[in-house]
């Protein structure tokens, strides 16, 4: 019969060695973690910034991202497209914030519209010709411009984002997005084409475009 004093310290060394193993894998995933993915949070920092349009917001997001990259480390594959990976988490965490943000009035929000939000919609809106559509359009608030971005479903709003205010190419796009160039295409062609709609609601309520001119411009479409 084993004694119990030989019992409780082969537990003792199972329970050393199970530490020592931890420890090592912490170690692995932590090296791993800095070699492969804090090399790219410049990166993240400039679309962080076009974003946010603030260095400190811009930080604060790169960080909170970065971290919940390296809790979910695991579920890396290694060997696949890391930039699109983290450029994923860094996407759904904003647009979390952004949610966070407008539910709750304490916080403000964002008051003001960003530059890169009035760029995108002015690249959405652009054409050739300017009509009278158009130019009705550009005298609308900017928080119904953000707002009219926010409310376009996420899969087609975020090809919005990365096509037009990134001004990735669409296999990148793809990459991060985890679907095909077709795909990509189809969702920012659909994308522009609800934002559109939503900005023209509100300017034929605000008198600013004619409900007649709205819908010969739908039936072109």
């Amino acid at each position: 019969m084993v004694s119990t004093s030989f019992c409780e310290e082969a537990q003792l060394v199972d329970s050393e060695a199970m530490a020592s193993s931890k420890n090592t894998d912490s170690e692995l995933k932590i090296r791993d973690f800095e070699q492969q993915a804090l090399p790219l949070m410049p990166q993240l920092y400039g679309a962080a910034l076009r974003w946010t349009r603030n260095p400190s917001d811009a930080e604060d997001l790169v960080q909170e991202a970065m971290a919940k990259a390296f809790v979910a480390w695991g579920q890396y594959q290694q060997g696949t497209n890391l930039k699109a990976w983290l450029y994923r988490i860094m996407t759904n965490t904003h647009i979390n914030k952004y949610n966070k943000q407008q539910k709750d009035p304490s916080r403000g929000g964002l008051d003001d519209l960003e530059d890169w939000q009035l760029g995108a919609a002015e690249s959405i809106t652009a054409t050739t010709t300017r009509s009278a559509e158009l130019e009705a359009l550009d005298h609308l608030p900017a928080d119904i411009i953000r707002n009219s971005l926010m409310a376009i479903p996420e899969e087609f709003r975020m090809v919005v984002y990365y096509a037009v205010v990134d001004g990735l190419p669409y296999s990148e796009i793809a990459e991060i997005m985890g679907t095909p160039v077709g795909t990509v295409m189809s969702r920012l062609h659909r994308g522009k084409k609800l934002l559109r709609i939503l900005l023209a609601e509100y300017a034929i309520e605000q008198g600013y475009l004619s409900p007649d001119k709205q819908a010969q411009k739908t039936e072109q479409n």
